[in-house]
């Protein structure tokens, strides 16, 4: 049982921490997966999806620059970084009906990578 607990301690201690994420890394990643239906930084607008400024907070469904699907409008989640992070692995287990055309990436440390690239667009 001593073993046991050790192996535990050991094992957490050493794993890696994905909590805060790379941005730079997030950004090249979000580029590739995200970028070709949303925007973010300065001039960033509705196309293909919705512009993803400021998200983290965001009720889902409220720019104004992107018609959203009703499952979408009428789901009351809030875009929470933990909300965000399911999203993008699962999105239609999150919002049912969405509209989103997207496999989900399952790979967390990729995920935390694009939340810390997409919160660098948060307001300051």
């Amino acid at each position: 049982m001593k073993y046991a607990l050790f192996t535990l301690v050991l094992t957490l201690a050493t794993s890696p921490a994905f909590a805060a994420g790379d941005a730079e890394a997030g950004g090249k990643l979000f580029a590739k997966t995200c970028g070709g239906c949303h925007s973010v930084g300065e001039g960033a607008r509705g196309g293909f999806g919705p512009q993803l400024n400021g998200i983290i907070g965001r009720p889902a469904g409220t720019t104004t620059d992107y018609q959203y699907s009703d499952a979408m409008k009428n789901s009351g989640v809030v875009w929470t970084r933990e909300k965000l992070a399911a999203y993008i692995e699962a999105p239609k287990k999150v919002v049912s009906g969405t509209r989103m055309i997207f496999w989900g990436i399952s790979d967390q440390e990729k995920i935390e990578n694009i939340l810390a690239y997409l919160e660098t667009f948060q307001p300051k």
